[in-house]
């Protein structure tokens, strides 16, 4: 799975490295990302979810359900790349 958070749908963006004398060199600004598991309550289920910090203050702020509903309304995840565990 690649550097996307799965609630906010943050992904890498790409800039340029300046150096003192202004020349220009590529690189990637990554997205600050946990590997995090949560107990589902509703589904009665831990689940596995790559999420950004930006995330994780979303999931503490409306709660874990209304965040992957909402995620999954914007089509930032889809119910089948939520892993789930027992």
């Amino acid at each position: 799975m690649s550097k996307i958070c799965q609630i906010t749908g943050k992904k890498s963006m790409v800039g340029n490295n300046v150096s003192h004398s202004l020349r220009r060199t590529k690189r990637t600004f990554d997205v600050n990302l946990f590997t995090k598991k949560f107990y589902y309550v509703e589904e009665d289920c831990w689940i596995v979810l790559k999420v950004s910090a930006a995330g994780l203050r979303i999931i503490n702020r409306i709660g874990l359900d209304a965040a992957l509903k909402q995620a999954v309304s914007k089509g930032y995840v889809d119910w089948k790349d939520i892993a789930v565990i027992g």
